[in-house]
């Protein structure tokens, strides 16, 4: 089964509509329709909360688990380890992306308060 059949199925077997899954992707309603028709594929971000709203492995979501095909298996496989990687990597760069700015901001209220403090004599 292809990706966007098994989306699809998951979508319905937990009486999801569309509309309600991409509220909680935080994606348009069209681009999960893209997704299940195969016009398109999620990005290795969006493809782990799927399988995380779905309650699923990322094999599973991509058909690992059926054994029709072992190469398909092998590359959903693959592809769910770099997904994984990627998501992991994504994580890492916002967590310090907002220890910089809450450090750039610390650092800034330092300064604006040396200053005020500067402006009253002692």
């Amino acid at each position: 089964m292809m990706f966007g059949e098994n989306l699809k199925e998951l979508r319905e077997q937990r009486g999801m509509s569309q509309e309600e899954l991409a509220a909680r992707l935080h994606v348009v309603r069209q681009t999960i329709s893209k997704w299940e028709k195969n016009l398109s594929a999620p990005d290795s971000e969006a493809l782990t909360r799927l399988a995380e709203v779905f309650e699923v492995s990322v094999p599973e979501l991509l058909g690992a688990e059926r054994k029709t095909d072992k190469v398909h298996d092998e590359t959903a496989e693959q592809l769910s380890r770099i997904s994984e990687r990627f998501a992991v990597r994504n994580r890492r760069s916002r967590r310090i992306l907002q220890i910089v700015i809450i450090a750039f901001g610390a650092l800034a209220l330092i300064a604006m308060l040396q200053s005020v403090w500067s402006w009253f004599p002692v």
